[in-house]
């Protein structure tokens, strides 16, 4: 399936907004359901190895410390190094519960690698990685 890097960029924002959506409605199966299956997650202190993992760890944030939160992430840069892999640069940072502001500490680069599937085209998740802005 051929699509214009329009096209492409459109559906890209859309994973990540349905993401933010899931995020929202603190739904760790939606949010997962983002990710391959062999996706990772890289954060200062967290590897998730994998859908599973990735789901249980959101999981237990929205049931914990994410609960009531907010991310914010800002895609600052879509490219497309090969057919069907975007990659995607942002500002990120979550705003937790009864926060109105993110401390500086808090703010993230995050650089997401999205493939698309060969089959229906469609875009997922397959790495993230942020650290300290």
């Amino acid at each position: 399936m051929n699509s214009s890097a329009t096209e492409d960029r459109q559906d890209i924002r859309g994973v990540l907004d349905r993401l933010y959506s899931a995020w929202a409605d603190g739904d760790a199966d939606a949010f997962a359901a983002l990710y391959t299956e062999d996706a990772t997650v890289v954060m200062p202190g967290v590897f998730n190895d994998g859908r599973e993992e990735i789901r249980a760890y959101i999981a237990a944030g929205f049931a914990g410390p994410l609960k009531g939160s907010r991310p914010l992430d800002e895609p600052r840069r879509i490219r497309f190094p090969r057919p069907g892999t975007a990659v995607v640069v942002s500002e990120a940072a979550v705003l937790l519960a009864g926060e109105s502001e993110v401390p500086a500490d808090r703010r993230r680069r995050a650089t997401w690698v999205l493939v698309r599937d060969a089959a229906d085209g469609t875009w997922a998740i397959t790495s993230y990685h942020n650290a300290p802005a």
